[in-house]
């Protein structure tokens, strides 16, 4: 549904504007497509019994500059001669902690009698109430000690490290659009109003630079970027790209394919496997190759 209508609701965003007289009106523009996208959502789910989310990562390009907007945990780059630029970061309970805790400080009947907002190095015991511990609350950076209350003894709000982190142990997202009906397991707790389905829309004007065919904009979900890092995307990059003519078009559909198939490994005895015999990636994995310099133009 939103690969389907998300980009129609961005285009009669900007329709609606006059004139752009400043890229902060551009960005207003996706962002409110992106809430009326999910809003849509939210209606026709009831008709439908659609259930479900998903992250959405999407490209602008007007007037001589490029906007990436992301909600989610796909990630866009740019590489330009050989240069990494991100263009978007990966909303997760670990990157979104203290949004999070936050929204459960000011609104602790969104925790129910379940939950802490809270954050503690592992799950606090019973037999530790009254000893001291170290935690972290939403205003909080850095670690420190308080004595354990009978509140704490409560799952924390956000839990987990790196791709195991959950929010009320349920999902490993905290942005994107739809599971407007998405609960606690067990559970009548709500996890939407913690999820957020706006993005992050960050501006690159391409009239600042001069581009050749090989700088490329590259857009992954996390399937890619779980097991490639930027400097793996950016070699192959040049690896691919070198290997063709500058004006010829498949070049960057075979960027593509390439680190599609990278990312995915080949196949051995015990599973999918990268080069460093590393397990590939078990996730969706879709990327966009969009050339930032003409075909064959340096300009």
């Amino acid at each position: 549904m939103a690969s389907r209508l998300l980009h129609r609701h961005i285009r009669e965003q900007l329709k609606d504007l006059k004139e752009v007289t400043h890229e902060s009106l551009v960005v207003g523009a996706i962002e409110n497509a992106f809430q009326l996208m999910d809003e849509q959502m939210a209606r026709e789910r009831r008709g439908h019994q659609v259930e479900g989310g998903c992250c959405a990562l999407v490209v602008v390009y007007l007037l001589g500059k490029v906007y990436v907007a992301n909600a989610g945990d796909s990630r866009a780059i740019i590489v330009r001669n050989g240069e990494i630029i991100p263009m978007s970061r990966e909303f997760t309970p670990e990157t979104e902690r203290q949004r999070l805790q936050l929204l459960g400080f000011l609104k602790p009947e969104l925790l129910g009698s379940e939950f802490t907002h809270l954050e503690f190095p592992r799950r606090v015991l019973p037999k530790e109430l009254g000893q001291r511990m170290l935690y972290r609350d939403q205003n909080m950076t850095g670690w420190a000690y308080k004595k354990i209350e009978l509140e704490d003894l409560r799952f924390p709000l956000v839990c987990g490290e790196g791709k195991k982190a959950r929010v009320m142990a349920t999902i490993g997202v905290t942005r994107g659009l739809g599971d407007h009906n998405l609960k606690v397991c067990s559970s009548t707790l709500p996890i939407k109003p913690f999820l957020s389905c706006f993005p992050e829309v960050r501006v690159y004007d391409l009239t600042q630079y001069e581009h050749c065919p090989d700088d490329v904009l590259v857009l992954g979900t996390d399937g890619l970027w779980d097991v490639t890092t930027d400097y793996e995307v950016a070699a192959t990059v040049d690896r691919v790209l070198s290997a063709y003519e500058p004006n010829d078009h498949s070049r960057y559909t075979a960027l593509a394919q390439a680190l599609v198939l990278g990312a995915r490994g080949t196949p051995r005895d015990r599973g999918w496997r990268l080069p460093n015999n590393k397990l590939g990636s078990g996730d969706d994995i879709s990327v966009f190759v969009i050339p930032l310099g003409g075909p064959g133009s340096y300009s």
